[in-house]
């Protein structure tokens, strides 16, 4: 399988925020995309084209650090709603205070 039809796969994979089973069959197999996909998450090969590429980038002046907070609200199911933080409820009277 050619490499960069397994980074076209991967690219599209990723972009369209499906799982692997359903990366259109002009890829290739699925099952064969992510057997080399996950080879080189294993071996390290993702990580180095990534510095490779962050590093060309700094060089370039083209490699800007964006901050991005996620402001999700998680909703506490409603019977937890109205539990005590006292000491009996099971946990350490320490990790329950703020």
């Amino acid at each position: 399988m050619p490499a960069r039809m397994v980074v076209e796969a991967a690219v599209f994979r990723f972009r369209a925020g499906v799982p692997w089973r359903d990366v259109p069959q002009r890829f290739g197999k699925w099952n064969s995309l992510y057997t080399v996909f996950r080879r080189w998450a294993l071996n390290g090969t993702w990580a180095r084209v990534l510095a490779l590429a962050q590093s060309r980038a700094g060089l370039a002046g083209d490699l800007e650090w964006v901050l991005s907070v996620d402001s999700t609200i998680s909703r506490v199911h409603q019977h937890g709603a109205t539990t005590s933080r006292e000491p009996h409820t099971g946990g350490l009277p320490e990790l329950q205070e703020f």
